[in-house]
């Protein structure tokens, strides 16, 4: 079973900091935003990462290790998860890490299927085995992080019915669209549609599909594709969508979607809890956060 997750949380955050230059924010708050990754912003009392969230759910739903993409100066990570590059103890969790590294004229990470393509180099028995693969500042439940996790496709998503996220609709709306044919198989991953288009995507009961990046890969299916993933034109990144769609076209290989109407909690760009769903209020996160 799959029991691996590998949580991205390499990136560079930009589109969060400079939101925030405006905000009415603390100076901590403020000080935190420009230096931590997303996933290392602080909840509740116990001053803890918003990461421990996800981690508890990850555990609830039956994972036992888990790999942290963290980028060159990622060292913070290891002050909360532990100092040893692979096989710390978390809360019942193995936590390793792998590094994504920049390459030579760059000045920001490669993008997400370069993180998950780092990982997998870095942690090749992973090549081999099944894994599920998130990013760090969503909060998914413990019941769609375990459809994945006992799921029988070798590769598979979580389908979030888009009227179930009860954000404003300018954040839905830069949400990727799934479009999926009539056996449930991923057909495309439509990032930020236009307005007149987007009618062209409900599925069979009418539903607008969204995909918050929660996927279960088999590492011999997926490992090419990351490697030779092109890069995209728009933000001169390899998107991880890109090497699924490819993939898919590329393969025999379906795409198995599991369907979830409960929305995914989100930590929105100002640095605080947005919550969406009666699951998860922000009293019951910031219980979570004390008793961690």
């Amino acid at each position: 079973m799959n029991k691996n997750i590998i949580i991205l949380a390499g990136g560079a955050s930009s589109r969060m900091k400079n939101s925030m230059i405006s905000k009415n924010l603390s100076e901590e708050e403020l000080k935190n935003a420009n230096t931590r990754s997303k996933a290392l912003l602080e909840f509740g009392n116990a001053k803890r990462p918003i990461l421990d969230f996800l981690l508890l759910n990850a555990e609830k739903a039956g994972y036992k290790k888990v790999v942290i993409v963290i980028g060159e100066q990622g060292a913070l990570f290891k002050e909360y998860y532990g100092k040893q590059l692979k096989d710390n103890s978390f809360r019942g969790l193995s936590i390793s890490y792998a590094i994504q590294y920049i390459p030579k004229g760059r000045d920001k990470p490669f993008g997400t299927a370069d993180a998950l393509f780092q990982a997998l180099t870095q942690f090749p028995e992973l090549q081999h085995e099944a894994f599920t693969v998130c990013n760090s500042d969503n909060l998914y439940s413990v019941a769609a992080l375990q459809a994945l996790l006992i799921c029988k496709d070798a590769n598979a998503f979580i389908n979030y019915d888009r009227d179930a996220l009860l954000f404003p609709m300018e954040k839905i709306e830069r949400f990727a669209l799934t479009l999926v044919d009539e056996n449930s198989q991923l057909e495309a991953i439509i990032e930020k549609p236009s307005k007149e288009k987007i009618n062209d995507y409900e599925d069979a009961e009418g539903n607008f599909r969204v995909s918050m990046n929660v996927f279960k890969f088999t590492g011999t299916e997926i490992y090419s594709f990351l490697k030779n993933c092109p890069i995209a034109p728009k933000r001169n990144e390899k998107e991880l969508p890109t090497a699924i769609l490819n993939m898919i076209r590329e393969s025999n290989n379906s795409y198995k979607r599991n369907s979830f109407c409960r929305a995914c909690p989100r930590f929105n760009f100002e640095g605080r809890y947005c919550y969406n769903e009666g699951l998860y209020s922000k009293e019951l996160l910031i219980d979570y956060c004390e008793n961690l």
